[in-house]
């Protein structure tokens, strides 16, 4: 098979959980340790850094790889879902996995696949540790999936854990509370190795200390030990922060590439894992953490984190999905300057999209859409049930529709908002 070939069957062969939804979910992890025997435990080649949580953990994730990077390590990274290519998922110091290696990796451990059919992710966590493996990198930072204690790349044993926060999302498999929720998710905490939790939550707090004393592990709360009180965008389109650690100032005027007012949160937990891995012989200097946040994008290649797409009028996208992203989403756009609002919205099928609904602002034209996937939720399904809480549009059956629709309405001081769904994002960017 050649690429278009391998990535054809990669997508229709394997279930695909962010195509088809909870056919592609297995709840253990036989799959993964078979693939990863039978390729002679790449997992065990490199160090690692764990990252799950409900939101952030892909922008925490790319903020660790930049300042490692920046600091002269062969950075490894794993995240997903992609956005336009299937291999920005694996990526070398910033740069995606070669075509040559799917293809040869695929082409070569097929009979085997035959034996065991593993799903996409499976594969996919399969494919990205033996790539790192074989490219001898210094570290990995690795992404969870969905969950933690039943996810592939759950076989890890990280330098550090990370669990970003917790709210609700994936239920049906996860849990329906924020305590069962953390449960799966204190599932990647391990034996002696320290944890990171992003965002101190009492209904999740007990477990993630309790599990931690388990398994005689250092536990961290960033928004414990790091404070924000001042933040800014810059005239170059950077965020400035004055970052504080037991009152005192320690990173004055620290700009990230990252729009997001959500990012303060990332931020905190970024830094307090960069303390860590240099209390443990890493050797990340002030200087190279000012780069390293400064140049995320340029270091990583991030998309769809509030990206602006356009200007005159202004047009955002952004990934935020769940109820607490979208929480999050909503609060920049209120403080955002416009005459008038257009949001283009789609959702998967399988969230609760009333309490989303619920969340987005009221004033405001809408154009409901769907992205080109079969989990997207029928656009006119979401629009009739957005009129239950008097939000009001067209709806369209391709995302470029709609957005082309919006363009077309707006004048230059309005504002055009996308998102919903990472994959709606993912048309647009």
């Amino acid at each position: 098979m050649d690429y278009n070939e391998t990535i054809k069957f990669l997508f229709e062969s394997l279930p695909m959980f962010q195509r088809v939804g909870n056919a592609a979910y297995k709840a253990n992890l036989d799959n993964t340790l078979a693939l990863d025997n039978y390729l002679k435990n790449p997992h065990k080649q490199f160090k690692s850094i764990h990252i799950a949580g409900t939101n952030g953990k892909g922008s925490t994730s790319h903020m660790i790889a930049s300042v490692l990077q920046q600091s002269g390590y062969k950075v490894g990274l794993y995240t997903s879902p992609h956005l336009k290519d299937f291999r920005e998922r694996i990526k070398i110091n910033g740069l995606e996995i070669s075509k040559d290696y799917i293809v040869d990796f695929v082409n070569e451990n097929m009979s085997f696949f035959d034996k065991i059919k593993p799903s996409f992710f499976e594969m996919t966590v399969a494919l990205a540790f033996s790539y790192f493996a074989d490219n001898k990198i210094d570290i990995a930072v690795v992404e969870t999936g969905m969950g933690g204690r039943l996810d592939s790349t759950n076989i890890i044993k990280p330098e550090l854990s990370v669990i970003t926060n917790i709210s609700k999302d994936h239920t049906q498999f996860l849990g329906d509370t924020i305590e069962k929720i953390a449960i799966e998710k204190a599932g990647i905490i391990k034996e002696k190795t320290s944890v990171v939790i992003g965002e101190t939550n009492i209904e999740s707090k007990n477990v993630f200390v309790e599990k931690s004393k388990e398994n005689n592990a250092d536990i961290f709360f960033a928004d414990q030990l790091f404070k924000i009180d001042y933040s800014m965008n810059t005239i170059d389109e950077k965020q400035s922060f004055n970052v504080y650690k037991s009152n005192k100032l320690v990173l004055e005027n620290l700009k990230i590439d990252l729009l997001g007012n959500y990012q303060k949160h990332n931020l905190k937990t970024a830094l307090s894992c960069i303390d860590i891995l240099n209390k443990k012989g890493y050797n990340l200097s002030k200087q190279n953490i000012y780069s390293g946040f400064e140049n995320i994008k340029l270091n990583t290649g991030l998309n769809g984190r509030w990206q602006i797409l356009g200007r005159n009028p202004r047009i955002v996208g952004d990934t935020g999905h769940n109820e607490a992203g979208i929480r999050e989403v909503v609060e920049q756009i209120k403080k955002t300057p416009y005459k008038e609002l257009h949001m283009i919205i789609g959702v998967v099928n399988d969230k609760n999209i009333e309490n989303i609904l619920s969340l987005l602002p009221k004033e405001a034209v809408y154009y409901f859409t769907k992205a080109n996937i079969p989990r997207a939720l029928d656009e006119k399904i979401l629009m009739n049930e957005a009129s239950n809480f008097n939000l009001f549009g067209e709806s369209y059956s391709k995302v470029s529709d709609a957005l082309k629709s919006a363009k077309k309405n707006a004048g230059e001081n309005d504002f055009i908002f996308v998102g919903g769904s990472t994959f709606v994002v993912a048309e647009v960017v």
